[in-house]
């Protein structure tokens, strides 16, 4: 993924610089509001090149923010709301306290069938898939698994729908959703929200089922089975029912 080859802050110089550019190059052809709104959106877009949430904030915000220092346009007072709605398009507020967009590494799960097997056709979900890193290295692993992913931004659940198409990707809520029609749950969160997803995990899944977690461990719960992920990542792998770590 281009975020691990990029360090920061060239991601938003490089975002910006584009942005910039399509603002100049528009404005000969079409009002202001509209290469307002292109140049916008390309930035906007270019925010899931940032790794957290305040470099993601500052690459959609850098372009209108330097527009309105320079006085570069004359804009209605309403168009600055534009950067500010295309944001939440693509990181909705409910959403913010769930893991930023971090991509599954290729082969983080390559071995993942191993500790884990799974029957033919067995339903996959990837609780959260972004752009669908995690869908990606779930095929690798499981090859003839029915694989779903839940996004709740729709710009991202489209854009990974088209960049996975033999995935069935569905815009909702990851908490919300029911869990138990599968035999396998993965995520990639932030510590914070694991004893949120094992306890659903517990209360939904089927005896059996698996979740599986990459570099986020769920707290006073023993793990079925570890995995050393390429690049030193650690996978967590729990079966159903959990086995909770007694006082």
């Amino acid at each position: 993924m281009l975020t691990l080859r990029m360090p920061w802050p060239l991601p938003a110089l490089v975002a910006w610089a584009c942005a910039w550019l399509i603002f100049v190059v528009l404005q000969r052809a079409v009002p202001p509001v509209a290469a307002l709104l292109a140049a916008c959106l390309l930035g906007t877009a270019a925010s899931v090149l940032g790794g957290s949430w305040w470099r993601r904030g500052l690459i959609a915000a850098g372009f209108p923010l330097s527009l309105a220092l320079l006085g570069a346009a004359s804009l209605p007072t309403w168009a600055w709301l534009v950067p500010l709605a295309l944001l939440l398009l693509v990181y909705p507020l409910n959403a913010w306290r769930d893991a930023p967009l971090f991509p599954t590494p290729r082969h983080a799960l390559q071995a993942l069938a191993v500790q884990a097997p799974l029957p033919l056709g067995a339903r996959v979900l990837d609780a959260g898939c972004g752009l669908g890193d995690g869908l990606k290295a779930l095929r690798h692993a499981y090859p003839a698994a029915q694989l779903e992913g839940l996004e709740w931004s729709w710009p991202l659940r489209l854009a990974c729908a088209a960049l996975c198409p033999w995935a069935q990707v569905r815009r909702a809520d990851m908490w919300k959703a029911d869990w138990s029609p599968y035999r396998m749950v993965y995520l990639f969160q932030r510590p914070e929200s694991m004893a949120r997803a094992a306890a659903k995990a517990q209360a939904e899944l089927a005896p059996g089922a698996w979740l599986v977690s990459l570099e986020f461990a769920v707290p006073g719960v023993l793990p079925s089975a570890q995995l050393r992920a390429p690049g030193g990542r650690v996978v967590w792998l729990y079966r159903m029912p959990l086995n909770r770590v007694e006082a």
